[in-house]
């Protein structure tokens, strides 16, 4: 790669930072979450630019070559954003088993069902457009994981910004996120596996996902021994570069042998220690705020190379089936998970609510079943608007419900005066 094309690249990471910026400055003043910002901003930016400058000279500005390396930029960020995510993802149960099991229950067997159903009715369409040609197998599963995902770290820091974090429903949900997105991660993979439509195939990515499994947990081990923590409280920094470096390869070989990237990203933050006196905290903060910083950079790759030519056959049938189906499997399966858990009809709501929340998580699910073949530009649009708009309905339904506690609970305390 040439000094220009570097700069070039650099130039348009640059240019990618202060859009997302932008989005997620606008999106708090709407009392929104940042990355609702950042994703409409970044995504919108590429089709905007094409519309306002011709894509003659939108390709000037981007060439093919530039284009590429901002894709692999993009990939690493992702691979380090979710590997350093889901490490810091560990929560300590302070609600019923109860609870959590059916919550668990309804919120991802609800989401599941209305993917199966959203799925078979597009496989009995046969719209080539929406449909493609994948495998009716893995096609059906992919779009089911796709709609029962929860954006955890936008769950995360939303419960943190309205102070709830510690509260039963704040823990309860965030509890149940991160279970619903283990086995989301698990099944997309083998919703892959299946959209190969070869028995092999299928058995040596299988075969993969085993043999990474084992090596997770061996390294786990390892990280955890003496020496390893030395190694860290001494030299953080070069630690830090090891386990980044170690992560991108870690979860490309994945990759290579059939298995998505994003199920090593996964495994890599599952087998990195995570105690609060561990020195290896310290080292997944270094990597983290890299990951972070590339992750406009896929907002607007995305945008370019798949919201341009999407729009231009946006099914509004679709978007308004899935937007429904989204709502009705998170908000409707948390609500009656929460509810067979013995939570009170209020609290079941606001469970619902939560976990209706998807943001980032399920734009790399769709993006990994789109690079996948499986998922068309098509269906990749109505996901996304899914996916943005569940996310926005959270604040907002957040208001109404905690107004509706407060007006119940006035209620109550004269009552209980008399």
């Amino acid at each position: 790669m040439s000094f220009v094309v570097a700069l070039h690249v650099v130039a348009a990471l640059v240019a990618a930072v202060a859009v997302a910026a932008l989005g997620a400055w606008v999106a708090r003043l709407l009392r929104q979450p940042p990355v609702i910002g950042e994703i409409v901003a970044g995504i919108g930016a590429g089709p905007a630019l094409i519309a306002l400058v011709g894509d003659g000279e939108f390709h000037a500005l981007l060439p093919a070559q530039v284009l590429s390396m901002m894709n692999l930029c993009a990939q690493c960020g992702l691979v380090l954003f979710l590997a350093t995510t889901t490490h810091s993802l560990r929560v300590r149960a302070r609600v019923s088993k109860t609870a959590t099991s059916w919550t668990v229950a309804g919120a991802l067997i609800v989401p599941l069902i209305c993917g199966l159903a959203l799925a078979s009715w597009l496989v009995a369409t046969d719209d080539p457009v929406v449909r493609g040609t994948a495998p009716a197998a893995g096609f059906v599963l992919v779009v089911a994981v796709c709609m029962s995902i929860t954006a955890v770290p936008v769950l995360a820091r939303l419960l943190s910004d309205r102070g709830i974090s510690a509260t039963m429903a704040g823990v309860l949900s965030l509890t149940v996120g991160i279970v619903i997105d283990a086995v989301g991660w698990l099944l997309l993979s083998i919703g892959i596996g299946l959209s190969s439509g070869n028995l092999m195939t299928f058995v040596r990515e299988m075969t993969t996902l085993l043999v990474a499994a084992a090596i997770t947990f061996a390294l786990r081990w390892l990280l955890k021994t003496g020496a390893a923590e030395a190694f860290c409280a001494r030299l953080p920094r070069t630690a830090a570069l090891s386990l980044g470096v170690f992560a991108l390869g870690f979860a490309f070989a994945v990759q290579q042998f059939g298995l998505t990237w994003v199920f090593g990203a996964a495994l890599v933050g599952v087998m990195v220690p995570a105690g609060q006196d561990s020195p290896w905290r310290a080292v997944v903060g270094h990597v983290a705020p890299v990951g972070k910083a590339l992750i406009p950079m896929f907002f607007v790759v995305t945008g370019i190379t798949t919201l341009t030519s999407a729009l231009h056959s946006a099914p509004w049938g679709v978007i308004t089936v899935t937007l429904v189906l989204g709502i009705i499997g998170k908000l409707g399966g948390g609500f009656v998970g929460a509810r067979l858990g013995k939570l009170e009809p209020l609290a079941a709501v606001k469970i619902g609510a939560l976990l209706n929340t998807r943001g980032l998580t399920e734009l790399i699910v769709l993006h990994v079943g789109l690079t996948a073949g499986v998922l068309t530009p098509a269906l990749f649009l109505a996901m996304l608007v899914m996916a943005l708009t569940t996310t926005a309905m959270t604040g907002p339904l957040l208001t109404v419900i905690e107004r509706a506690e407060a007006r119940r609970a006035a209620a109550v305390e004269p009552a209980v005066a008399a």
